[in-house]
């Protein structure tokens, strides 16, 4: 895929949604934190119905670490991995508040070295809470970006690097939010929304695949 394609295709889900965001509702860069290493292998839906009643009790690192892991359960055990995520929710919050006064850190290393926190968890705050620009790549992004031939890679690490080349400097900021929402919604796994994308013309996947008829 040629670099004016890549340009359009950003430019059409630019003006499709202006101002994209994360689905996660929070209102401060560590209830962003939480709420991501709480999404791992989970819905944000799922996510956003816990903390819905978490955070009106605790949403700083103080007021979560005072929890405990067993006062932490009872508000996150609808959601996947519940027992392991409230032990790292927990250590996280102890960490924050002896190595980093009780705030978020923008760096990287510092962000990763939070239990629960990878590479892509440390994008989405960096990204999203911070301004940073970053690929957090999901497997909705990994799908869209093979599937459309945005950036196509084998592996998640490839497919972070050709996007941070190859996605238009001005676009950048909000790449990762159109990505993902273009998964979620139209670009499905396995019944992809063809007649829906505002891309269609540009992606290599429907030149190699007839699209399907819009459903009546």
């Amino acid at each position: 895929m040629n670099a004016d394609k890549r340009r359009q295709i950003f430019e059409r889900l630019q003006a499709a949604n202006p101002h994209p965001t994360t689905e996660l509702e929070y209102t401060t860069p560590f209830e962003l934190l939480i709420a991501v290493i709480l999404s791992a292998q989970a819905t944000d839906v799922s996510v956003n119905k816990a903390t819905r009643k978490l955070y009106p009790i605790a949403n700083t690192p103080a007021t979560i670490y005072a929890l405990g892991v067993d006062g932490l359960i009872p508000y996150i055990q609808t959601i996947g991995l519940y027992k392991t995520k409230a032990k790292n929710v927990i250590e996280t919050c102890r960490l924050l508040l002896e190595q980093h006064n009780g705030q978020v850190p923008r760096e990287r290393e510092a962000l990763q070295a939070l239990p629960g926190v990878g590479r892509k968890t440390a994008n989405v705050v960096l990204n999203t809470a911070f301004g940073v620009p970053a690929m957090a790549v999901d497997t909705h992004i990994f799908r869209v970006s093979n599937r459309t031939g945005v950036a196509p890679g084998k592996n998640v690490d490839i497919v972070e690097q050709k996007l941070m080349k190859f996605v238009p400097s001005e676009f950048l900021m909000d790449a990762h939010h159109w990505l993902i929402l273009h998964g979620r919604y139209t670009c499905l796994a396995r019944t992809p929304q063809c007649w829906n994308c505002v891309i269609l013309d540009l992606c290599e996947f429907h030149k190699k695949t007839p699209a399907p008829s819009k459903a009546v």
